[in-house]
Formats: structure tokens, sequence, C-alpha cells
């Protein structure tokens, strides 16, 4: 089995490569053609429009960059009065922000003269001395924010500045949307396709002489919508954060079009409109999305702002079958679930293997999460954080349901679940929801099944974990993880047979595994607005071999219960949720 598991990786490897390679090549020769005949271009002369941003913005960063404080990523850099493109980067994420320009829109917000002056001197040293030219600055993804930044902060850039600044600008701008299309026949994959088609969608409607273009580019789009944005509203990468940095584009976008007086394509319009609903499947309580598959800190000012083009009338989704999310609702709790397999490719980048993981709310208070990700520290920590351990969830023999393969440069998943079932029905008790998945059929010759059932009233959450065996191995070692909110404080009871949970609201909740012992280990929380917190996490260990299936129970029990009080763990002659089929 494990040879099998290899092969079934370097196999993925290859594809990967090969299909990347071949369309460089394809790229490449596109590339050339245009070198060689580049007759047909339409040069622009002038900007026409400034897209609005919807980002959030703080003229007190305009201050800081004045003062050569530049805070990206995560990390800070001070140049002393120089160039911070002559600076050398603390990290690679702190360059992309840089060269992505997205930082204009401070300086926008502070709309002072000396912010003008500032803005406009460093675009100028930077097209003046070629920056462009950079290996960071060429990347798409960078490129790409950075011509959305150049249009929607040209009113900042160009009020005051002389013709022949103006000229320089809107021609480097067009050659950087010539230079995105060209890479588009490329080998341009993933989110970062999507990126480009939308910043040089935006350059077709903001610069002058571009309707032919305009009109191919609204079929691309159009097109790669229908691939990337699922008939449920996912993305194919499963990352509730590129919905929300899709939105914050394509919001403008529309308007954009709609403000030169042109009908938005219909696949931006029926993008939009499936995604806006697919996002708030993810939502719990506090207003702050679930962990999954990249998610990283929920930013309020975004979702406040996503919030007021949404109709707060429309009901969640409660499951997404096509991107493999499901939501149980029960009165003030709220249970979000990993019901997919990861995806591959180069949508798998910041992928997770957290099949069947989940995450469970109380009113505004969070009680299990998954440890969230870090996108701007450490490699090492980046790859722990997509790890099965890092998730709610069953994680067998210490290993991680998926795998994961260095594939040019890029950390992606090559092997993992690929028949996940799912089934759920409403029932008198309560929303009753199972799950399996085959992620540790080839390495281990096992299947992981998770039932849930979420009382009406949403006052106790029913779990039950159960482990099928192919083979007959001596032992399989097992750990049922349940990663804590920072918030919440656990105490064991009863020498381990049970944890009782305290909220900062005074809620208490407890906790019982069917007479398993229960410990309390370290986690970390990588999803605070303040950065990284220590927190805990509680894990049943169990062999799945002599004990295939076990079972626990989370249920409120007040703010006032004793702390020796014994709690009654669930009946076995409850209802059981039905055998998961085929299809989410």
């Amino acid at each position: 089995m494990e040879a099998l598991s290899g092969w079934s990786e370097r196999r993925g490897l290859a594809q990967a490569a090969i299909g990347r390679a071949a369309r460089r090549t394809r790229g490449q020769l596109v590339g050339l053609a245009r070198k060689l005949w580049p007759f047909g271009r339409s040069p622009a002369t002038r900007l026409l429009f400034a897209p609005h941003d919807l980002r959030t913005a703080d003229p007190t960063t305009a201050g800081d960059i004045y003062a050569g404080y530049y805070a990206f990523a995560g990390r800070t850099l001070r140049t002393h009065g120089e160039s911070p493109f002559d600076s050398a980067p603390p990290s690679e994420a702190w360059a992309e922000s840089l060269h992505g320009f997205a930082w204009l829109r401070h300086m926008h917000a502070a709309d002072t003269a000396i912010a003008r002056a500032n803005a406009r001197a460093l675009v100028d040293d930077f097209i003046a001395k070629r920056r462009h030219r950079s290996e960071i600055a060429r990347r798409p993804a960078v490129a790409a924010r950075r011509l959305i930044a150049f249009l929607s902060h040209s009113p900042l850039l160009l009020e005051g500045a002389d013709h022949a600044f103006y000229e320089r600008y809107v021609r480097h701008v067009a050659r950087l949307a010539d230079q995105l299309n060209l890479a588009l026949a490329g080998a341009v994959d993933g989110a970062a396709r999507l990126n480009c088609l939308i910043a040089v969608t935006f350059a077709a409607i903001c610069l002058d002489g571009q309707d032919s273009r305009r009109k191919r580019l609204e079929f691309m789009l159009s097109d790669e919508l229908d691939q990337q944005i699922l008939p449920d509203g996912g993305h194919l990468s499963r990352n509730p954060r590129l919905l929300i940095e899709f939105l914050l584009d394509l919001l403008p976008l529309r308007e954009t079009f709609m403000t030169r007086g042109v009908e938005p394509p219909r696949g931006v319009l029926m993008a939009i409109e499936r995604m806006m609903p697919h996002l708030r499947l993810f939502r719990h309580g506090d207003g702050a999305l679930a962990l999954f598959n990249g998610m990283g800190t929920t930013p309020p000012d975004l979702m406040a702002t996503l919030a007021a083009y949404d109709d707060a009338r429309a009901r969640p989704i409660e499951q997404a079958a096509y991107s493999g999310y499901s939501r149980l609702t029960g009165e003030r709790s709220i249970v979000v679930v990993d019901a997919g397999p990861p995806p591959r490719g180069a949508h798998s980048v910041e992928a997770h293997a957290g099949c069947l993981a989940f995450e469970f709310s109380s009113g505004a208070q969070r009680l299990v999460v998954n440890c969230g990700t870090s996108r701007h520290g450490p490699a090492e920590l980046r790859l722990a954080a997509r790890s099965t351990a890092a998730h709610s969830t069953v994680v067998l023999d210490d290993r991680s349901s998926a795998s994961f393969g260095l594939v040019l440069g890029e950390v992606r998943i090559v092997a993992g679940p690929s028949d996940v079932r799912v089934a759920r029905q409403d029932a008198e008790a309560g929303q009753e929801w199972v799950g399996s998945h085959d992620g540790y059929r080839r390495g281990l010759g096992a299947v992981h099944t998770r039932r849930l059932l979420l009382a009406r009233d949403g006052s106790a959450l029913d779990g039950e974990d159960d482990v099928t065996l192919t083979g007959s191995p001596a032992g399989l070692p097992a750990v049922a993880r349940f990663h804590l909110h920072p918030s919440v404080k656990p105490s064991l009871i009863r020498e381990g047979e049970g944890a009782v949970l305290a909220l900062p609201n005074g809620e208490v909740w407890s906790f019982e595994a069917a007479g398993a012992i229960i410990s309390i280990e370290e986690s970390i929380f990588l999803a605070a607005t303040d950065g990284r917190h220590r927190s805990e996490q509680l894990s049943v260990a169990f062999d799945a071999v002599a004990t295939p299936r076990i079972t626990w129970r989370f249920s409120r029990v007040g703010a006032a219960a004793p702390p020796g009080a014994r709690f009654r763990p669930p009946a076995s002659g409850a209802a059981r949720p039905p055998e998961p089929a085929p299809g989410a």
C-alpha cells in the first residue's frame, strides 16, 4: 500500500510539472508571435475611469510611509530616507505587498498634498527605474494587484501632476495591461489567473481605445469565473478568504461597467450572486468565518463592507455540495463541517488536510475551532497548520489524511481523500449529519466516518467517530482532537472522564467521550486579530483496532454548574444519523 501511495504522489507531481511546462511554452510562443507582429494594438492615451477600492484604508499609515516606515505582511522596515525598492525586504510576502501597491489606498485616504506628492514620487521612482522588471514585480498576482491599484488610485497620483508624468503613467499602465495579457496566454493558473483577468478587464474599461479587447476579455473572464466559482458559490480552492478577495474586486468591477454605461458580463453578475450566500455558510455568531483551507483572521471591516452589498434577508446555504461544506444550526448554536475532498493542482497551494473537521459556536462564543493559517509566518508553521492534527477531527497513526509535495516551488496537495460521502436530515431531535472519507485507505487501509447530531435547541452536540479497517493490523493509534478557542478555559473532572469548558460570557459546557479518558493538550490559534495565541485542545486517544468507534458529547450546562457535577452521556438508544451516500 505504501508503494502504491508513493506512485500516486509521484504521478501527481509529474502531471502537474508537465502541464505547467506546456502552458509556459505556449505563452512563450504567443509572446514571440505578438512581438514579431505587433499590429492591431490600440495604445491607450487617456484614463477614463477610476474604480472604487472597497478595502479599508488608514490615513495614519500614510504618515508612517512618509516617515520611512513600511509595515506590510506582519513585518516593518525603516528605510532611513532611501527608496523602499532599494532596501532588502524583511520577507518575500513583504516584498510582494510593496510591489503590489495596494498601500496606495492609505495615502489616498489621507487626502493631503504631502500624501499625494509622496505617493507620486514613489510611483515615479518605480516607473523611471524600471523596477517592474524585478522577479517579484513580474509575478502575475503581484502585477495584477499593482494594475488595479494604479487604476483605482489614479486620482491621487494625477491630481496636480504635470503632463509629462500623466503620459508616462498612462503609458506604463497600458504596458502593464499588455504584459498581463501575455502572461494569461502562458502558465498562469489557479487564483492568480482569475486575479489577472479581473485586472486586465479593469484596464480595458478604464483606458481609452480598448473596446475590442474589452469584449474579448469579458468572454474570458466570464468563462474563468464559471470554471473557478462553483455552482454553490464556493471557489475551487475551497478557501473562504479568496471569496472575500474576489468579491472586493468584482463588486467595483460591476460598478465600473455600469458607470461607463456598459452591461456587466453575465458571468460577473452570476458569480457575485452565488458567492454572497456561500460566504455566509462559514459565518459564526461572532461574525468570524470558520477556519478551513487557508482562512485566517476574519477582517471585520471588510466583512462589514461586503454586508452592505449583501441581501441580509437571505439565509446562509446549509449544504454546499460542490465545494464540500455543511452547516448545522440549532437556535444559537452553529456547526460548520469540512465535507469535501481537498483541491488539487494550483488550487491546493493553501489547502489543508482537514476532511471531516468541524467548528462549533454558541451565540457569539466560539468553542471548537481549527488552528487556522499563518500566511506570513515561518514555512514550518504554515505547513504544520495545514496538517490534519491542526484540525478538529480524527488523526490516524499521527499522519495527515492528505499528502503534501513541492511542485514548482509551491507546496501543494498531491494525494488525499477522493471518495467523500455525505448525508444529512432534519429529525425531531435536531439536525443529523454523517460523512466519511478514504484519505487513510491507501496508507493504512482505513476509512473514517463521523456522525453529528446538533440538538434542535442548540444545547448539545453529539458525535461519533468510526474507523473501518480493510485489513487486520495489530494496532492503529488514533486521536480525536477538539481544538478550543483561546477564550475557552477547560478543566478536567472525574479523573479525566469529563471536562468543563468555561466561556467568557459565563456560559459553561461539558464534554464527555462515553467513558474514554480525555486529555488537555497545548494548541495554537493563528487567526486572532492581534497575532497568534496559545490555546488548548481536548484529545481522546484510542486504538482503532481494539476500539473502532468512540462517541462524545458537548452539552450546555449553564453558568453555575458545580465543578464536580456529573453529566449524563448520550443515551445509547438515541437516534443515529443516516449512513453516508455518494454525493453531497
